[in-house]
């Protein structure tokens, strides 16, 4: 990732301006240090210790101070493919209802589930048209509003169709929904009897909406891909592919033409290393190494959340990168950077680094090598806009024996604030 100068947060929303200090982090390159957090952001890291109240002006007040001993600091990751319309509704009886208040529950139990994970800023697609109309979307986007101050969710509009007859009922869906919130536009060119007409539809709203764009593709066909990036190049605030699955099982030289158009185009992908989202013939993972090599910004995902497409998913940005370093062999840090500061860049929002005046969106996970808190995060602690808003503990216990005794074996302790 290239560098750049940190940028402001958005203005919408809580922000704790209480200082708050993290003390005895370890960081992933092997130090250990205090950080203090105010006004939303980092306002210095110093050597563990360096930055204790009494010295830098922070009250003796409960809940000033997180001890953060034995704990990885890290930057915040981010969920870049979620489906909040959808999601928890596996074991539903009959058929999937988007009756408002129930897709409104739902997504805000999916949220919540995934903010506890780590993931501070959400990106959700959302149906709109056919049977759902509206009221899906406008479900998601009060979810939206009452988890203000605790994560970032934005939603993108997905119509079924937008060529032909039947297609004059989508687009104008779709403009409604942009109306509404639907800050990205999006959907799927591959189930339109037009894939080339759906995307140039999206692609014109987008254009003149300023909205950036979001599309769903198995991605099986080269030509047609080929003609998106085309016509994609240079449109702002960006484009995102995803899950691109079938990309990676086109041959090696026609996938490699491909993500050299999509590198010279500008266009995001964003994989889903747990499987599509489209059921199970639509698993699999675009080709991760081949689309990076070429230059592509590569984002990881979830996607579905316990439901019809995947039961057991559990929207955990840190499983996204498990498996992408267990599975398709990246560095562990290479693997968490596409679930955090790659998928900001694909989702447009700022970077963020351990670092004086970056935005104070941090996750902390027992451990002290990212490696070890890919294979076992169980404890986490979230920071979103510099207060703690999430917190998941988990003590592992043994029964007394002499073995134990014997090899005095270490304990996971409790992090306490003070």
């Amino acid at each position: 990732m290239p560098d750049s100068q940190p940028q402001p947060s958005p203005s919408s929303g809580q922000t704790d301006t209480a200082a708050l200090l993290l003390c005895g982090a370890r960081l992933t390159d092997g130090r250990t240090v205090d950080v203090r957090l105010g006004g939303g952001r980092i306002e210095a890291v110093g050597t563990a210790g360096s930055l204790a109240s009494s010295g830098a002006g922070v009250p003796e007040e409960p809940g000033t101070r997180v001890d953060l001993s034995g704990y990885l600091l890290l930057p915040a990751p981010v969920e870049p493919h979620a489906h909040s319309d959808t999601a928890l509704s596996a074991d539903g009886d009959g058929p999937l209802s988007y009756d408002a208040q129930e897709v409104q529950r739902r997504a805000t139990e999916a949220a919540l589930l995934q903010l506890g994970h780590g993931a501070t800023a959400l990106r959700s697609h959302v149906h709109v048209g056919d049977v759902q109309g509206l009221d899906a979307l406008a479900a998601v986007l009060q979810v939206r509003r009452s988890l203000r101050g605790l994560a970032e969710l934005t939603t993108v509009a997905m119509p079924r169709v937008l060529t032909g007859v039947a297609g004059a009922d989508g687009l104008a869906m779709l403009r409604d929904a942009v109306k509404m919130g639907a800050s990205v536009v999006g959907g799927c060119p591959d189930v339109d009897p037009d894939p080339t007409g759906y995307t140039e539809a999206v692609l014109e709203l987008a254009s003149e909406h300023g909205c950036a764009v979001d599309l769903h593709t198995d991605g099986h066909d080269p030509a047609r891909l080929g003609r998106l990036a085309a016509m994609a190049g240079g449109l702002r605030p960006g484009v995102t592919l995803g899950p691109c699955g079938g990309l990676g099982r086109l041959p090696a030289e026609a996938a490699s033409r491909v993500a050299d158009r999509l590198a010279a185009a500008g266009v995001s992908v964003v994989c889903l290393p747990q499987g599509g989202c489209g059921g199970v013939d639509g698993r699999g993972t675009a080709p991760v190494r081949l689309l990076r090599a070429a230059g592509v910004l590569v984002a990881a995902g979830s996607g579905a959340v316990r439901d019809v497409a995947n039961p057991v998913g559990r929207g955990d940005p840190l499983e996204a990168a498990y498996l992408l370093a267990s599975r398709y062999g990246l560095r562990p840090d290479d693997a968490y950077d596409m679930v955090s500061s790659a998928a900001r860049a694909a989702l447009g929002l700022p970077e963020v680094r351990v670092e004086a005046g970056f935005p104070a969106e941090l996750l902390a996970v027992r451990g002290d090598r990212l490696a070890g808190a890919l294979s076992l995060a169980y404890s986490r602690i979230v920071v979103h806009r510099g207060r703690v808003v999430a917190r998941t503990s988990a003590v592992r216990e043994y029964c007394s024996s002499a073995a134990g005794s014997a090899l005095d074996l270490p304990r996971q302790g409790r992090v306490e604030s003070s």
